[in-house]
């Protein structure tokens, strides 16, 4: 075992999630301060049963499969890209052809792509315009939250 604060040349560093894109169908849709809620999971099916000696005994097994939303957060333009992909999907109905594939990608200081996830059959459930503070400097923030199908990560 090595020594305190000696690393070894077999440990690695963890990635800095600091710089990161989404893309939509191939194109980049912009520039975002965060991504959030990547991930999924499995409900826990829980049945009570008897062993062959009489035991109670409690089973677990896995249930539906379950994505988290995808969370954007990106400062406020002129672009209206995520209100137009909104609509499409929740008010005008059709989220048949509103769904659409994507990836996301880490990227390292030296811009090298280091981990990328692609996530399928999204669509967006949410648009947040933002907050307004006139008091404040800070730049206004809009959200998109998108549902998705199945997500994997690639690299």
């Amino acid at each position: 075992m090595p020594a305190y604060g000696v690393r070894s040349s077999s440990d690695e560093d963890g990635l800095i999630a600091a710089w990161f894109s989404v893309e939509f169908q191939g194109a980049i849709a912009g520039v975002f301060r965060e991504c959030s809620a990547l991930g999924s999971q499995h409900d826990v099916v829980t049945y009570n049963g008897t062993s062959e000696k009489g035991m109670q005994v409690t089973n677990k097994m896995t249930g539906n499969l379950k994505f988290n939303p995808i969370t954007l957060k990106r400062g406020l333009t002129d672009n209206q890209d995520f209100w137009e992909w909104h609509k499409t999907a929740a008010i005008d109905g059709d989220v048949a052809s509103a769904r659409k594939s994507g990836t996301i990608t880490m990227y390292s200081p030296k811009r090298e792509a280091v981990a990328k996830w692609e996530f399928h059959n999204a669509w967006p459930s949410k648009v947040t315009g933002p907050t307004f503070d006139a008091s404040s400097n800070n730049v206004a923030i809009e959200e998109l939250t998108i549902v998705y199908e199945d997500y994997r990560r690639t690299q």
